[in-house]
């Protein structure tokens, strides 16, 4: 081997200068129009909606964010969204679990039922569901000699945000209980499980990722729900009246820098409550893995 041979260095692979396309056609532009949609649509409006609430001073900002009015109505909007999207956890989980193990007459009737929420307007729904629970409507007659009063209450409210939510529960789980297949009870019963182990041990830890991504769609639907709450909530200051209306009333009112603190305040708190269901969610995940 010569000299000239173990002096010379090895040659350095350059990168192309056109670089390798990408497996996946037009992902630039994809990419591209994604996020240009979704600036458009959602980052640019919430931070306009920032920005305005930033033009008042830190003590205006406070007095209107959390002003006595204002708590109650977000303790009001986000109770309500939390016991609706609970009850709705608890029944559309049956609901689907009726829809997918069983045949019975009028199964189609009640599967295309289910979706009416989505279809109905839901200035339609709020004006059906006020009159069918007031007082003298065929629900709120039957349990007005009890003392109990539905609409135009709070508890009209959760009612109200129950109807709307329960299809976003029922519509998550059903497709992972079909992938859920009967024999793997079987071989639970055959192990010696009971039926209780088996849906505690077996069923229910496979279908919570998809419960949880339920709850939290019902329960962030909830929180800003309007047209369907309206009708049936009263609108009773510091008793009956959710945030979003308060923002409305705020906005008639042209006090648009208070309307966007309350709308900053909901963001916020819709935010950080569906960063822990998504923790939650991913923590259920790696557990059933």
């Amino acid at each position: 081997m010569t000299a000239k041979a173990l002096t010379t260095t090895p040659a350095v692979a350059r990168r192309p200068f056109i670089r390798r396309r990408s497996a996946i056609p037009g992902f630039a532009l994809s990419l591209g129009v994604t996020i240009a949609l979704l600036s458009t649509i959602v980052l640019i409006p919430m931070l306009a909606v920032g920005l305005k609430a930033t033009q008042q001073s830190l003590p205006d900002f406070l007095d209107a964010a959390f002003s006595q009015r204002a708590l109650a109505a977000y303790r009001l909007s986000f109770g309500a969204a939390f016991i609706a999207a609970l009850i709705n956890g608890v029944f559309g989980l049956i609901t689907a679990w009726a829809l997918v193990r069983y045949e019975f007459p009028g199964k189609g009737v009640l599967n295309a039922l289910i979706d009416l929420p989505f279809a109905l307007p839901t200035a339609v729904a709020g004006i059906a569901l006020a009159a069918l629970y007031a007082e003298n409507g065929w629900v709120g007659s039957l349990v007005a000699p009890l003392g109990w009063k539905i609409a135009f209450t709070p508890l009209g409210v959760v009612v109200a945000l129950t109807f709307i939510g329960l299809p976003f529960v029922v519509r998550t789980v059903e497709p992972v209980m079909r992938d859920l297949s009967a024999d793997v009870e079987e071989a639970a019963a055959s192990l010696g499980a009971n039926r209780l182990d088996t849906i505690t041990r077996v069923i229910l830890p496979a279908l919570a990722p998809a419960w949880l991504t339920g709850f939290a769609l019902a329960f962030a639907r909830g929180i800003g729900e309007y047209g369907s709450v309206i009708f049936i909530a009263g609108n009773m200051p510091y008793k009956s009246e959710i945030a979003p209306l308060l923002i409305i009333i705020e906005l008639e009112q042209y006090d648009y820098a208070g309307a966007a603190t309350i709308a900053v305040v909901m963001l916020a708190a819709s935010f950080l409550m569906l960063f822990v269901i998504n923790g939650i969610q991913g923590w259920a995940r790696e557990r059933s893995a």
